[in-house]
């Protein structure tokens, strides 16, 4: 962090659309995974928007079942988590304000956006234990470290950000 002290806003919104990309393309495992199972509740509500609707599903139901699930992820990492990730650094920058905080609120969102690319090595990694071992100790295992890991880099990339003089 004490390398990313001279940061723009464009800089740091690319660390924050590369981590969303990435975060997307982590999911995609668990999304065909998922796809794959049965699930009646899930099925029976594709049946009846597409009769709503009017459109035909696919003739095989996994095709379908995965269609929505990556429309929706789209959506969410695409559009949704880049906004969360923008309250969420400036609910951050204004708790170190309270705090004692001297930085900006562009330090704060680099701060909380290199975090997220940081850790997303471990992002991948959960996104394929969920896609091929599926849900157990190992996926547990992973997700803790990795979310430990994000708020070691986070909080520690916060203090840097604002305290200019550290």
């Amino acid at each position: 962090m004490r390398r990313l002290q001279g940061v723009d806003e464009r800089i740091a919104f690319v660390y924050l659309a590369v981590g969303s990309v990435l975060g997307f393309v982590a999911q995609l495992p668990g999304l065909v995974r998922r796809a794959q199972l049965s699930d009646p509740e899930f099925e029976a509500l594709l049946t009846e928007e597409s009769a709503r609707v009017g459109v035909a599903i696919p003739t095989d139901m996994a095709d379908a079942k995965f269609e929505a699930l990556f429309s929706g992820a789209v959506m969410a990492w695409i559009f949704i988590v880049p906004i969360a990730f923008y309250g969420l650094a400036f609910v951050s920058h204004i708790g170190a304000r309270l705090l004692g905080g001297q930085g900006t609120g562009l330090r704060a969102r680099a701060a909380l956006f290199w975090s997220f690319l940081a850790v997303m090595p471990g992002l991948l990694l959960l996104g394929l234990t969920v896609g091929f071992v599926g849900p157990g100790p190992a996926q547990a295992v992973v997700f803790s470290i990795t979310l430990s890991g994000f708020f070691w880099i986070w909080l520690n990339s916060l203090y840097v950000a604002e305290r200019p003089h550290v």
